[in-house]
């Protein structure tokens, strides 16, 4: 057989068998391994390997990847299939297969890349393998525990708001003064480049949902999730950090965004929040979001602060603190918002510190 190229989402998986007689009988699960072929190129042009590095993509190659959902307003929606097709395309590029039900308008003449199930790779009993939680079981979320450091929660008004850059930049802040910063991202899909951003930008723990074998998160109910969320903090906490910052995917209104910022529980866990957004109106709007539910951003960001006048329209309506890339980079500015602090934060007004 071929050499086959092992997609990131897949790379724990290391002893496995192809069943191919049960390829049109079966039914997958989210995170059930696969053998595919590709058929033909179309947006997913590599796969991201099992070291973060792009293997391109040929018609003919075979991949090892992963049954999954996939939410991106810019790119591309898509389900785990409910029956056999001849045909499936990649939903993402860190191994994530599926059903396309949706694309952006712009890769209408682009397409995407298709491939064919060669069969399920099983273990030794002739179970089809699954990523999630992969030889490890999920902590339980338990709303009662307490953490001694504070807790960051990066938004965005959508997708490609500046959420991870956000995350990236917060992160860098707090490694000049000298603290010790752990980054989750809690939701979205598979992807590394979001991790090694914010890990490059002083993070001494820089972990996402596939850490645990999550393909993705988009259709994930709302026990699976605060599961995760303690699954994934216990990882980090391990680390003494004295500061996590946790980013959701995508927009405000996103299915699981919306689960989480609307569950009691999960946001008492939560000390502060930031908001990055695309314009002034969004920016708005997700202060309004945001106040409804009691907690309102100590921080603006995102790829509106790239337009000064933008800034002056934010500025007209609140007083909360608009910070550009350099700003986070700024100590001074930087550490009258956020003071080096030692003991348990409390929650802050608009336009205090935090302390």
């Amino acid at each position: 057989m071929k050499k086959i190229k092992k997609s990131i989402i897949t790379k724990k998986i290391k002893n496995y068998k192809i069943n191919r007689q049960i390829r049109k009988s079966y039914i997958p699960k989210a995170g059930d391994v696969a053998v595919f072929k590709v058929l033909n190129i179309g947006k997913h042009k590599a796969l991201q390997g099992v070291n973060g590095n792009n293997s391109y993509l040929f018609p003919g190659d075979l991949i090892l990847a992963a049954f999954g959902t996939r939410y991106a307003a810019n790119q591309f929606e898509g389900y785990v299939p409910d029956r056999y097709y001849p045909r499936y395309q990649i939903l993402g590029q860190g191994g994530v297969v599926g059903v396309l039900e949706s694309m952006h308008e712009r890769y209408k003449n682009i397409g995407p890349t298709e491939v064919r199930l060669v069969g399920y790779a099983v273990d030794e009993n002739n179970r089809v393998v699954n990523t999630k939680y992969y030889e490890e079981k999920p902590a339980i979320f338990n709303p009662f525990n307490k953490r001694d450091f504070p807790i960051i929660l990066s938004l965005g008004s959508g997708m490609d708001s500046g959420k991870t850059t956000t995350a990236a930049y917060l992160s860098r802040g707090f490694y000049r003064q000298g603290k010790k910063v752990a980054y989750i991202k809690l939701t979205g899909t598979v992807y590394a480049k979001d991790c090694s951003f914010v890990r490059d930008g002083g993070a001494f723990k820089s972990i996402d949902f596939s850490y645990v074998g999550f393909p993705s998160t988009y259709m994930c109910e709302p026990d699976e999730l605060l599961n995760l969320y303690e699954t994934l903090l216990q990882k980090v906490e391990v680390g003494n950090p004295d500061v996590v910052i946790i980013e959701i995917a995508d927009g405000l209104l996103q299915r699981e965004t919306y689960m989480l910022l609307h569950h009691d529980e999960f946001m008492k866990q939560i000390d502060y929040t930031v908001l990055s957004a695309v314009d002034s109106l969004s920016v708005k709007s997700g202060i309004e979001y945001m106040e409804n539910i009691e907690k309102p951003p100590v921080l603006l960001s995102g790829v509106f602060t790239a337009s000064p006048l933008m800034i002056k329209e934010v500025k007209q309506f609140t007083h909360i603190p608009v910070f550009t890339l350099e700003d986070f980079l700024d100590k001074k500015k930087f550490n009258l918002l956020f003071p080096p602090f030692k003991d348990e934060p409390k929650m802050i007004a608009h336009g205090e510190s935090i302390r």
